[in-house]
């Protein structure tokens, strides 16, 4: 279905957002009718959340107070306050987190609180439990797909790619003079390994077997890509903004990413864009694509009577309207399968995502709290063959006889 979007109002400013950790330090000093709630909401996306986190304490009888705070040095934080007894009353972790800190005694069974997590998919169940428990519940998920310029796909005569074969033939005919066929993100960092992961994943491959030849022909797919200058050689130092402002930009006809770039879409002047799922090996091949998102988590603060209203609470927050709100304010997918399939009735686009959220997978499914370490031997070897250093089958050689 194609769709012609064009330059939307400016939007009013956002309220300011606390972004220290300070603030998370006094949560045992907090009163006893209010919940402390930490997440990492940016300036844009904590208007949303405050307003359901309100409506939730509401409910059940508090007040809340929330501290949202950048992500990247939240886990050192969370650990030392989990030492010294100073954890927040709720606490928003990105789902590869959550083993790593349930693993570390400091979280509480949503079980507890009778958060089962019915009718959301396996991979999300999966992202939030640790040693057969639920920790971590997701209200909101997301994934990535082919974005694709739909005018230049006309102009060429070609249907979006459903097959690996089909992507390279589409990439190659798509390339011109000033214009790349793809883009995608393929830097040393774990965006490089989230962007990889379909192609490894769908193709029988695992971070546990990376030598395999199944994930060689991975790598070498993403590789010819960019050997054969359907993808710019920078790829490999391209994060995911990067290739959203690439493809903006009229540079790429087709790049891989995720939803959240809806809202950027949408307002681009005079852009007719279109998404589907990532192309598969071969025909009636089942997509596997890494799930994203932020789960809530009830951290055990060793208050029973409070962790029990932090429960509730953040059984409210997870309910269906509100996710329903939140995937529309932030570009996500609601992680309930029927609230998800409402939404996509209403968004075509949408609707890509909630197809391939379905059979979605945890990052931490196989290696649990050992995950980083897998990610970070993907994105090396993914630097060292896009670079020419080594071929494919070199590279993932080499990392998989890394510890």
């Amino acid at each position: 279905m194609r769709r012609t979007h064009t330059a939307v109002g400016a939007a009013s400013a956002a309220a300011a957002v606390v972004l220290s950790l300070s603030a998370c330090a006094d949560q045992g000093r907090a009163d006893a009718d209010t919940l402390v709630v930490t997440d990492t909401m940016s300036a844009t996306s904590a208007p949303i959340y405050e307003e359901i986190y309100d409506a939730c304490a509401a409910e059940v009888g508090m007040q809340v107070r929330a501290n949202h705070v950048a992500g990247s040095g939240l886990i050192a934080t969370v650990l030392q306050q989990a030492s010294s007894r100073t954890l927040p009353d709720v606490l928003m972790l990105d789902n590869p987190d959550v083993q790593q800190i349930a693993s570390s005694g400091a979280l509480s069974p949503l079980g507890d609180y009778g958060i089962t997590g019915d009718g959301f998919p396996q991979g999300v169940i999966d992202a939030g439990t640790y040693d057969g428990a639920l920790y971590g519940i997701a209200p909101v998920v997301n994934s990535i797909g082919l974005f694709y310029d739909a005018e230049a796909l006309t102009e060429a005569g070609l249907e979006p790619p459903q097959t690996w074969e089909q992507l390279r033939a589409a990439a190659a005919e798509l390339t011109t003079e000033d214009r790349y066929g793809i883009a995608f993100s393929a830097t040393n960092s774990f965006e490089g390994t989230w962007q990889l992961l379909p192609f490894l994943w769908s193709n029988g491959a695992t971070e546990g077997d990376l030598d395999s030849p199944e994930a060689v022909q991975a790598l070498e797919l993403v590789d010819a890509l960019v050997a054969d200058g359907s993808a710019s050689a920078s790829v490999v130092n391209w994060s995911q903004n990067d290739v959203n402002d690439q493809f903006l930009a009229g540079n790429a006809a087709m790049m891989v990413n995720g939803p959240w770039n809806m809202p950027s879409l949408e307002a681009a002047e005079g852009l007719e864009y279109d998404s589907v799922p990532l192309p598969v090996p071969a025909p009636g091949d089942t997509l596997v694509a890494p799930l994203g998102g932020e789960a809530f988590t009830v951290p055990d603060t060793g208050d029973p009577d409070k962790m029990a209203r932090a429960g509730e609470f953040v059984d409210c927050v997870v309910g269906g309207e509100n996710q329903l709100t939140m995937a529309t304010g932030r570009g996500a997918v609601p992680a309930d399968s029927a609230v998800a399939a409402e939404a996509a009735r209403t968004n075509p686009t949408v609707a890509t995502f909630v197809d391939t959220v379905q059979t979605a997978r945890a990052r931490t499914a196989l290696l649990g709290p050992d995950w980083p370490r897998a990610a970070t031997q993907i994105y090396t070897a993914e630097q060292l063959a896009l670079t020419d250093t080594e071929s494919p089958a070199e590279a993932l050689e080499r990392v998989a006889g890394q510890d």
